[in-house]
């Protein structure tokens, strides 16, 4: 009888966007390489489990860690190899191909208003933690600032390294204001930027350009005239710099009446090619924060904003 692969379930939050997912590469199997998208599909599931031969004691070496990691309750993704080229801690980046980011829910929050620092799980396809992510603002700059507010999010992995920073300065919230819209820069490791999020000006559409390290176009996103979320997602298509190709997608996700009424804790889901440098997947990710903050996160009239013009 033939063995029957098992094909791993997504994680709860995903939504099927027209992208063939691609699943965790098990250690061994080439990984690709940081570098430009060449176009490939999904590269496969691979859900089978190699069992370990039983050996002699005295030649038995160390196993490579392919295994999940429990930590306090929480399932993280297997710690990669380090590669070279890569900035470490972005290594487990390469082998995936969408992320889900999940915002905490923070009670202080709901029960008076307060703005706290947010914070964030995330997570692969398969629902294991890739990182953790915490909003670092002082008291007075979320509250008085609200959405519109500078920060710093942090962004460890299970070893408990900042392995991304992400830097917001403060500025204008409005395209009335073309000289001085949003911008973010992503730095990896922390203090070595990788490639930034830069808002351009459009009269009815969120727009942004990716750029890299060096300040070069490398990406093209564009949002929809009225971004707001009312019982479907709404969804960020990210493409090559013509706007010809769609090559990945940011998707605010629909969580339901009373969630999406009552907190500003959101969903996000990530697709982005498999063999796209992983610096650009981090500068997706650092997109992902930015567009929450613009467009998701309620104000402290609990209103959200909709449009590039409110």
């Amino acid at each position: 009888m033939a063995m029957q692969t098992h094909k791993p379930d997504l994680a709860p939050g995903f939504s099927n966007i027209n992208h063939v997912p691609g699943y965790q590469v098990p250690y061994g199997y080439p990984q690709h390489a940081p570098g430009t998208y060449q176009g490939v599909a999904g590269a496969g599931s691979y859900g089978f489990q190699v069992q370990a031969m039983r050996v002699p004691s005295e030649l038995a070496v160390p196993p490579i860690q392919n295994q999940p990691v429990v930590k306090e309750g929480t399932i993280w993704m297997p710690i990669p190899p380090p590669l070279p080229n890569c900035p470490p801690g972005l290594q487990y980046l390469t082998q995936i191909d969408q992320i889900l980011i999940h915002q905490q829910i923070e009670l202080l929050e709901i029960l008076t208003g307060f703005e706290t620092n947010n914070k964030y799980e995330i997570k692969n396809a398969l629902g294991q933690r890739v990182y953790f992510a915490a909003e670092d603002t002082d008291c007075c700059t979320r509250n008085c600032c609200g959405p519109s507010r500078p920060f710093t999010i942090r962004i460890i992995d299970n070893l408990g390294h900042e392995v991304i920073t992400l830097q917001r300065p403060l500025r204008c919230s409005s395209c009335c204001f073309p000289c001085c819209l949003q911008e973010m820069e992503v730095q990896a490791p922390p203090g070595t930027p990788v490639g930034y999020v830069v808002q351009n000006w459009h009269a009815c559409l969120p727009k942004f350009t990716i750029q890299d390290e060096k300040r070069m176009d490398i990406l093209k996103i564009t949002g929809p005239c009225v971004a707001c979320s009312c019982c479907d997602d709404v969804n960020f298509e990210v493409k090559s710099l013509d706007e010809t190709a769609t090559v990945g997608r940011i998707s605010k996700q629909w969580t339901g009446f009373l969630k999406e009424a009552f907190t500003d804790a959101d969903n996000f889901g990530i697709a982005f090619p498999m063999d796209l440098d992983v610096k650009m997947k981090a500068v997706m990710i650092g997109a992902c924060f930015l567009v929450d903050f613009m467009f998701f996160e309620h104000a402290g009239d609990n209103q959200q904003r909709v449009g590039v013009w409110q």
